[in-house]
């Protein structure tokens, strides 16, 4: 049984804003591959589904940073775009709308805490995108993703690199070309006490940025706040 409501395929419709054509679809989006695992009726399951909707949630939410975003860099919206696409804005926004209680998945995984689990939200969120996506084309999938996340790109605001810019660069050198900064001390020098540290930074093989601080971390911070600088221009 398809969740714990009467009608749960309504209830979720309502949820997402959008009504399937083809109900099977959504049904198949909710099935979590231990639920095919024990029943041999069951042959299909989420992760085809899942596969398709990351792809078209990120699409979606560039050509919308895109359109929204005329002033942001490059380096914004990359950063942008994978904050809202990650595992843990999906599960944060599966969790929202309740889609744990409409999975169908196996005794063990439910005994197991499958329903909350954050790994099972992200997928089927992100199936449940897929199915919407080939149940509606582009223009159905838009009515749930305005739904959800122009509010979401809006929270976030503008200014992301201000609080935490080590975190930030690693953020972007992850989503842009998948390796992380690498951040080597070219210099330290003055007294023990009153030591003063110099750091290169290079991401994806190139020098982006150099920091000075009275300790390695803050030299650290430092050249990754003038790296995104560098990157945003």
């Amino acid at each position: 049984m398809l969740g714990k409501s009467k009608d749960p395929i309504k209830q979720l419709e309502k949820k997402l804003g959008y009504r399937f054509r083809d109900k099977e679809l959504l049904q198949m989006a909710l099935t979590h591959r231990s639920c095919r695992f024990e029943n041999k009726k069951v042959n299909v399951d989420n992760q085809r589904l899942e596969f398709l909707g990351d792809s078209v949630l990120g699409f979606m939410t560039a050509a919308y940073l895109y359109d929204e975003k005329q002033g942001a860099a490059e380096g914004v919206l990359t950063t942008l775009r994978s904050r809202v696409t990650s595992g843990k804005a999906l599960a944060a926004l599966a969790s929202d709308i309740g889609l744990g209680e409409y999975l169908m998945i196996g005794k063990g995984e439910e005994r197991s805490g499958g329903r909350e689990r954050k790994s099972n939200l992200t997928d089927a969120i992100e199936a449940v995108f897929g199915a919407v996506y080939i149940d509606g084309g582009l223009k159905g999938f838009k009515k749930v993703f305005d739904k959800f996340y122009p509010a979401l790109i809006r929270a976030l605001g503008d200014d992301l690199w201000a609080a935490n810019p080590k975190g930030e660069l690693q953020e972007y050198s992850q989503a842009r070309w998948k390796s992380s900064p690498v951040y080597r001390l070219i210099d330290e020098s003055g007294p023990a006490h009153q030591s003063v540290f110099t750091v290169e930074v290079e991401v994806n093989g190139k020098l982006v940025g150099h920091g000075v601080g009275s300790s390695k971390q803050d030299a650290e911070r430092n050249a990754a706040a003038m790296a995104l600088e560098s990157i945003e221009k």
